[in-house]
């Protein structure tokens, strides 16, 4: 038989164990929120003075870039940084990821300069957040424009049709079941649809107009959707300089008569399965033990309707 003391000394110890694994659960929490769960990083920035910033915009863009935004429109606030560099290497994406991003970039050029630098591809909503900066940099070989938006609706209803399947949708008005996956677009559903299209199409027209201040005739002549190279776009207007980006950080620091040398300091939002998820696993599982350490779940890019994205 145990002895009772010894048994009430063991509980009394794990009790003891639990209290302070409990509590260095919550503050690491607690750090983990202060440092890096609502910040937004900025790579370097306890480098003292005056530098710029890069934010780099690559791959799909999606319809939620709330904490890139809140990341631009902080440091468009910051007294030492000085101007923006904006990488984009993007054949776009949402119209309103894109059109949330472009807001951002132009409430950052009111206040200070912004430099774009294209990649391979900076077309449609990449080229819509482009706009509003007040120099353009690419590369002979850079696809960019394809000014436009596209709205795809995909119908089953003939394959359904086919293996003996048959969906009734009700529906609350005519044009609420418009597009549908499994019935035919009606002539009513599609001229809704091509309004919607043709609306958007109008504001991403304005904001290259406002933008590059071209006469908007002049830009939907050039907004049929096609992509043009970087030596294509340059004598167009879309664009204002064939270079790199160390040519673009050069006419940046310049303008701000600043040093040549003057440091890029990239900003970044930290992602999901970076290093602070990977520490929070290693460190719940000292804590608490492996099984209770959990999982990383991964985000994809979320798109809206309607999209301005180049295909080839």
């Amino acid at each position: 038989m145990a002895d009772p003391d010894l048994v009430v000394d063991r509980l009394r110890l794990r009790r003891r164990l639990l209290f302070w694994r409990v509590g260095a659960v919550a503050a690491f929490v607690l750090a983990w929120l202060g440092l890096g769960g609502h910040a937004l990083f900025h790579h370097g920035a306890l480098i003292g003075g005056d530098h710029l910033a890069r934010v780099r915009v690559s791959g799909i863009i999606g319809s939620d870039n709330r904490k890139l935004i809140d990341l631009i429109d902080r440091a468009a606030k910051a007294d030492t940084v000085r101007g923006l560099v904006l990488s984009v290497d993007s054949p776009g994406g949402s119209v309103s990821g894109g059109e949330a991003l472009h807001d951002a970039v132009a409430r950052f050029a009111a206040r200070k300069p912004v430099v774009v630098t294209m990649g391979g591809v900076a077309a449609s909503a990449g080229y819509m957040i482009s706009v509003p900066a007040q120099r353009i940099f690419a590369s002979q070989s850079t696809l960019t424009g394809s000014i436009g938006v596209i709205m795809q609706a995909p119908d089953v209803s003939g394959l359904l049709e086919r293996v003996g399947v048959r969906v009734d949708e009700l529906v609350s008005g005519p044009m609420k079941g418009q597009p549908s996956v499994v019935q035919p677009l009606s002539p009513e559903g599609r001229q809704m649809l091509q309004g919607v299209v043709a609306d958007l199409f109008d504001q991403f027209v304005t904001m290259v107009a406002d933008g590059r201040h071209m006469p908007v005739d002049r830009v939907r002549s050039l907004a049929d959707g096609r992509p043009y190279t970087g030596r294509q776009a340059l004598p167009l207007g879309l664009i204002d300089q064939i270079g790199t980006e160390r040519d673009a950080v050069t006419w940046l620091a310049r303008k701000l008569s600043l040093s040549e040398t003057v440091p890029v300091l990239d900003l970044k939002v930290p992602a999901d399965r970076d290093w602070i998820p990977r520490l929070t696993r290693s460190m719940l599982g000292v804590i608490l033990g492996e099984e209770w350490a959990g999982s990383v779940v991964s985000q994809g890019v979320a798109l809206d309707g309607a999209v301005a994205l180049w295909k080839p």
